[in-house]
């Protein structure tokens, strides 16, 4: 199965434009990928040389989808694809990256932790039942 996974929020707390704090999601991709599974980034990051323009307010040069990318390096963690299922060109010319199955923090279903003060984010002891449950994993 091909899963696209975001990163803020789900693969890390939400600390844009650094790397958040680890919420669990380690064990339960290795397993992912150890099961078969193809773990495909779909994150909003990119990598900015120059600010587009100066209506963006906030927006700074920076290496934000390639420290992402190293996240997953620096976790022993293999990506299929960065922002695009790489088999999808020879059937759809569609931006849209090609999964089975997203894993968001901002998509309806997701279990969520609420920590005061904080954006929600993953919760991986639940995601890993949720996979288990619907024999994913």
């Amino acid at each position: 199965m091909e899963i696209l996974v975001d990163f803020d929020g789900t693969c890390v707390t939400h600390a844009f434009p650094n790397i958040g704090r680890d919420i669990g999601a380690v064990p339960v991709l290795k397993d992912l990928v150890n099961a078969g599974h193809k773990l495909i980034l779909f994150s909003m990051r990119s990598d900015v040389e120059n600010v587009p323009s100066p209506e963006i307010d906030g927006m700074f040069t920076g290496t934000y989808l390639t420290d992402a990318v190293q996240w997953f390096k620096d976790n022993d963690i293999p990506l299929y694809g960065i922002n695009v299922n790489p088999t999808q060109h020879v059937w759809t010319k569609s931006p849209k990256a090609y999964g089975q199955l997203i894993i968001d923090d901002i998509s309806l279903g997701t279990p969520l932790i609420w920590p005061e003060g904080e954006r929600p984010y993953v919760d991986w002891d639940k995601v890993r039942i949720y996979l288990e449950d619907l024999n994913i994993l």
